[in-house]
């Protein structure tokens, strides 16, 4: 059994990463990673732009201005300023020659063909100068950049209709247990409604992962070796949830032997979660989390979620920590580390009651893990804990 630190140490030294690239339209590459650097193939403004509705103007020693024309956003400028005059022009409007100042229309007095200044703008007020964003030939976003929807709309701003990125991360879910049966189901006594694979599944898309395959197998040794024997050659990552303990009907470990998983680490001084265990067999990496709901979740934000994450070319590290005051004392005598479900609001937590690992309703309520190390054992009201903070969520 190793600690948490050694666990996580173990994760982010491993030093795979997604290689098999896609040329896909730029409207499909949402969360997608890039995998060669975007090159600007033009200049961001390709032309000189007026920031503001109002007047461009060829600055003279006078206030007053004749207006000669008109520009609206899209029209190619045709008219070439001389001192002392000036032409109406609108947002994103392309600036017309020998202009060297956009006056906003707040600021003018009109009357009739002309226009009256209370000052003298600066030179090039208010006007956005050719590649002012983004020269051509610069590199306009580097290789690993996770595409959000601010960076497709630049990237399509220049012109580009297709990217290079990696092909998306493939995830299979194993859900192993007899005990289990589906929601609409009849609940008979022993059995329970299951759903790891919807909370894992739920989990994985907050990370843009859509290629997610969900298996359900029995309590037995050769239906647990297909199904992870099969995951293994369609995916990056396989979570197995359930049967990794040493019961008489936990197969999982004997499954990933008889597979010649290489076993990175099984077992971690923590609660809840204990029995994790993490492989690899050739470029697939394996968990195998604990079958309690919430200790499946748990394992997965602190554990699974980094790998993903260097998988992805982030760095590896995880969920954002802050270290937060606590509002209240807390003891434990538990000789392991904890991961305790938590809330966060006015930048203080809060460790929420209702810690049991079957437990997700304390889940459901939490924005935030508080992580107690092995080697503490009390807090005092405000001192500083470790809180992770969980994915998508807000923060009063």
């Amino acid at each position: 059994m190793i600690s948490v630190e050694e666990a996580l140490s173990l994760i982010n030294n491993e030093n795979s990463f997604l290689k098999k690239e896609e040329n896909l339209p730029v409207s499909e590459c949402l969360g997608r990673i890039l995998a060669k650097p975007i090159v600007a193939p033009i200049n961001l403004p390709s032309f000189r732009q007026s920031v503001m509705d109002g007047y461009a103007l060829c600055l003279s020693d006078s206030n007053q201005y004749q207006v000669i024309g008109e520009i609206k956003a899209g029209d190619s400028p045709t008219h070439t300023l001389k001192p002392g005059k000036c032409v109406r022009i609108f947002t994103g409007a392309a600036v017309p020659e020998m202009a060297n100042a956009v006056v906003m229309q707040e600021k003018v007095s009109i009357k009739k063909d002309y226009i009256q200044i209370n000052e003298t703008p600066p030179l090039n007020h208010n006007i956005r100068e050719i590649g002012s964003q983004n020269k051509a030939g610069d590199i306009s976003l580097e290789a690993g950049q996770i595409l959000n929807p601010a960076g497709l709309g630049f990237i399509q701003s220049l012109g580009i209709e297709k990217l290079n990125v990696y092909s998306s991360l493939k995830v299979s879910v194993i859900v192993t247990g007899n005990e289990l049966i589906q929601a609409g189901q009849k609940l008979e006594e022993g059995k329970i409604y299951e759903s790891n694979s919807l909370l894992l599944q739920a989990a994985l898309k907050h990370f843009e992962i859509k290629n997610i395959t969900i298996i359900k197998v029995e309590d037995r040794l050769d239906t647990t070796v297909n199904a992870i024997d099969q995951a293994i050659k369609e995916s990056n990552i396989v979570l197995v949830s359930g049967g990794i303990s040493v019961g008489d009907y936990d197969f999982v470990g004997k499954a990933m032997e008889k597979l010649c998983v290489d076993q990175v680490f099984y077992k971690v001084r923590q609660r809840p979660g204990k029995p994790l265990f993490f492989g690899k067999k050739k470029e697939t990496y394996l968990f195998a989390l604990p079958g309690n709901p919430a200790s499946t979740l748990s394992c997965f934000y602190v554990y699974v979620v980094p790998l993903i994450k260097k998988l992805q070319g982030d760095d590896g590290k995880g969920l954002s920590r802050f270290q937060l005051p606590i509002t209240h004392r807390f003891s434990t005598k538990e000789p392991r580390a904890l991961f305790l479900k938590a809330f966060i609001e006015k930048q203080r937590v809060t460790i929420l009651d209702y810690q049991n690992s079957s437990m997700l309703i304390s889940f459901a309520k939490s924005n935030a893990l508080v992580y107690i190390p092995e080697t503490k054992k009390e807090y005092l009201e405000n001192e500083l804990v470790e809180t992770l903070i969980l994915p998508n969520v807000t923060i009063p």
